[in-house]
């Protein structure tokens, strides 16, 4: 259902925005994740070809651009642009959501300091692919290293015990990269690009590490098996290992010197960006239980002529207003900031997340025994809430590294 626009200085082109994306979300994203997260293989996913339409048609939208400017082809939105287009993707399908997101990070990233081979190979490429033949990944998480390499400013962070499992050294004109990635790297066993966090200056620690783009096509690197896992499994998520990859010095985008800072922003976007997703999952839940709520009769009369079950959704309308004013404020603040205020972006991930698991898991209470099935939209609704309170670094873990900037 519609939510009423607080915001009541919001724009005609904010509002077209988001009644277009709120199209697709419905029409395409929504039906595309019910499908495929019934299908039980996660390689069949990413071989089927409803998979690829779907990107594509967000590719045809320009969906892949919605962080880029508008200079080098992408959507050029202004900060409440892009919330209010996360919120929508994330009502439609939180997995699809992410994906579209994180594959724009090597091209994102390359234009926070762009010479003229990234955008020339790199950025523009991007921008103007409209067939899914371009799709980045973040490759940060690895197999013994989770939340702990999104905690810049902890004294962890700067421990020289600690290292990261893919180290890199310059060599000439190249860099040499060799390590794994683990299988949680989103869009890791479809990408063709990869943002890849990595391991320079062992002495300092994970703040001794740098950020190249890295393509997936060179010598050197290999893929796991997509990741079989409870939710957002239209997301695929796998293995990316380096063996001696090289690449040229002009796609490392970030040395020891300035890594921990950008680690910092890295945290700050992702992390924002999650809680405006996640509020609209959060939407997603709260608008199956209303409807189910209205049609469904028990004890003579609907569930929602139930003061119990008004209580509950009342609970979660709430939840999901008070998500959507502190995602939106943070994203607007830190988009425009720098830098970043990141234990802000922390709390809207934490809170955006866990008010669609809340919500999520309210919506199954309402449906009863009908919302543990596979029939029911909410069954996978509050699986996909469940896997955001970890992905993005664990709410729990990124808890304490917003506190210790308190």
């Amino acid at each position: 259902m519609p939510y009423l626009e607080l915001n009541l200085e919001l724009s005609d082109e904010h509002m077209a925005l988001k009644e277009a994306t709120h199209k697709f979300a419905r029409d395409v994203l929504r039906p595309a994740s019910i499908k495929l997260d019934k299908i039980a293989d996660p390689a069949e996913v990413i071989r089927h070809p409803l998979y690829w339409e779907t990107m594509k048609k967000g590719f045809e939208l320009g969906y892949h651009t919605i962080f880029l400017p508008d200079n080098y082809g992408g959507l050029g939105l202004d900060a409440l642009g892009v919330h209010i287009v996360l919120e929508e993707l994330g009502w439609g399908s939180a997995d699809f959501a992410i994906g579209l997101g994180v594959c724009s990070f090597p091209a994102f990233f390359a234009s926070m300091a762009p010479n003229d081979r990234l955008e020339n190979e790199i950025i523009r490429p991007f921008c103007e692919c409209r067939d899914a033949s371009i799709i980045g990944c973040w490759a940060i998480t690895e197999p013994n290293h989770g939340t702990d390499m999104l905690q810049p400013g902890t004294p962890g962070f700067s421990d020289p015990a600690i290292r990261a499992q893919v180290q890199a050294r310059i060599e000439g004109d190249e860099v040499v990269i060799s390590g794994q990635k683990s299988a949680w790297v989103s869009n890791g066993t479809v990408a063709t690009h990869a943002l890849v966090y990595l391991q320079m200056e062992p002495t300092m620690g994970m703040a001794g590490g740098g950020i190249a783009i890295v393509p997936l096509n060179l010598p050197g690197v290999s893929k796991g098996a997509p990741l079989d896992k409870m939710g957002q499994r239209a997301l695929n998520q796998g293995e990316i290992f380096f063996d001696d990859v090289r690449i040229p010095k002009d796609y490392l985008l970030v040395d020891p010197e300035s890594y921990e800072g950008m680690v910092d922003i890295t945290l700050a976007t992702a992390n924002a960006g999650m809680g405006a997703i996640f509020t609209g999952t959060a939407r997603a839940a709260y608008d199956e239980a209303l409807s189910y709520a209205k049609t469904r009769v028990q004890g003579g009369k609907t569930l929602f002529d139930h003061q119990l079950i008004k209580h509950k959704l009342f609970n979660m309308f709430m939840k999901i207003e008070a998500s959507r004013a502190l995602s939106r404020s943070v994203w607007v603040y830190n988009a425009n900031t720098t830098p970043p205020v990141t234990r802000y972006s922390i709390a809207s991930k934490v809170f955006g997340t866990q008010t669609a698991f809340d919500v999520a898991s309210e919506a199954v209470q309402i449906h009863g025994g009908y919302g543990v099935t596979k029939e029911y939209t909410v069954e996978k609704l509050f699986r996909d809430a469940r896997a955001a309170m970890i992905e993005d670094g664990a709410n729990d873990s990124l808890m304490i590294t917003g506190a210790h900037a308190l």
